[in-house]
């Protein structure tokens, strides 16, 4: 046995100790701090990091007796920190925790991006949380958590972070290592039907990908009309009559390319109203066009940011191929849903209904919005639909 003396959240500490106690079996085994958690025990996860001399160390495999002397901070200790304080805000706000295991040991991470690297954009901040493992959130209320710390302290720089980074800089044993960008794996896209889509078209869609740009879920569909390319392309631009075409839609304010607006989603128990803004970015020559937006659920205070492209291609002379990419991300409570399975088939559901909302448009230009069919689509049919679906599709292999 070893006296080991230490600080630990403020309070000083003196107890016997064995040589191979690890620091966080002493943490929580010795001392009941119970929030540092333990997973897989070989320095991976993160999840068991704390603060040592204020910096973040991976307790599972640090010797509790490497740390006489030291001061320890773990997550019952940040109360009086300032960064931390922000830090719990932004989480709460942007939804960075769903089961929590992961977020002790995420919050003595992501203070250090703050405190040590205050320039960081979105990238980095990605790459310095890549050694914390979350099986929850996906990383973008985490990876948003963090920016939004950041932004504030450049638009109102807090005296006492500005002492913590000073204190940082003084004590800092090198430089830290620049990591250079890197490019990542490009996957091929290919619609639900396998219809191709020319070189142009696709790196249209390409480009509101989830994988290039972060935007979370993608969802591919589309649909056949058996109208001349050119009289949808003028239609599907037209942002008043794609509107009129999908339930829940509602323009409030219009400008060139530019749209305000509501759209209402109800599916079973659950029920958002988005508010926000969005706009279209056209290629005519192409047939290409995107529409960007995001919003604010008025129910649940969730953040939706989504881009909607659809490529227009004449497949003979009375058919065409409308192509349908749908690259979102969600922050907030609802986010726990935005990846099912059960969603995306969904969203495909709503994709199909779209297009028959315009082919009825199309072909009866004198009706008014409220002569289209309004479809219902029932959770649990459609969850039985997909069920039996893939029932068949692993028997059919």
């Amino acid at each position: 046995m070893s006296e080991l003396a230490l600080q630990v959240n403020g309070k000083q500490v003196s107890q016997d100790v064995t040589p191979r106690t690890h620091l966080g079996d002493f943490l929580r085994d010795n001392l009941r701090q119970t929030g540092t958690n333990l997973s897989c025990e070989h320095g991976v996860c993160g999840s068991c990091t704390v603060l040592v001399d204020d910096k973040p160390v991976r307790s599972c495999i640090t010797f509790a007796v490497a740390c006489e002397g030291k001061k320890v901070t773990t997550i019952e200790g940040y109360d009086d920190d300032a960064i931390m304080r922000m830090l719990r805000v932004a989480f709460n706000e942007y939804h960075a925790l769903q089961c929590g295991f992961c977020t002790p040991g995420m919050l003595a991470t992501s203070r250090d991006i703050v405190l040590r690297l205050p320039d960081a954009d979105q990238e980095r901040v990605r790459i310095e949380l890549s050694g914390n493992i979350c099986r929850c959130t996906g990383y973008q209320g985490i990876t948003a958590a963090v920016l939004s710390v950041l932004t504030r302290l450049k638009e109102q720089p807090d005296e006492q972070v500005e002492q913590l980074r000073a204190r940082s800089r003084q004590n800092a044993p090198r430089e830290f290592p620049v990591f250079q960008a890197f490019e990542s794996f490009a996957a091929t896209k290919q619609v639900n039907d396998a219809t191709p889509v020319s070189t142009s078209q696709a790196s249209a869609t390409d480009k509101t990908g989830g994988a290039k740009e972060g935007k979370g879920t993608t969802v591919e569909g589309g649909f056949d009309l058996r109208l001349p390319a050119g009289q949808v392309w003028t239609f599907m631009t037209d942002l008043n009559a794609v509107a009129g075409c999908l339930p829940g839609a509602v323009i409030q304010e219009q400008d060139g390319d530019r749209v305000k607006g509501q759209i209402a989603v109800k599916f079973g128990p659950m029920a958002a109203a988005f508010k926000g803004n969005a706009t279209l970015e056209r290629r005519d020559n192409d047939r290409v066009a995107t529409l960007r937006g995001e919003g604010v659920d008025s129910l649940s205070n969730s953040r939706a940011k989504g881009d909607v492209t659809y490529a227009i291609v004449q497949k003979d002379e009375h058919l065409c191929r409308v192509n349908v990419s749908l690259a979102y991300s969600l922050q907030g409570p609802l986010a726990q849903f935005s990846r099912s399975g059960l969603v995306q088939d969904f969203v495909k559901r709503m994709i199909a209904d779209f297009g028959k909302n315009v082919e009825f448009r199309l072909l009866n230009p004198d009706a008014d919005a409220s002569d289209i069919p309004q479809s219902h689509i029932s959770p649990f049919k459609l969850m039985m639909s997909v069920i039996w679906g893939r029932i068949k599709g692993l028997f059919g292999r």
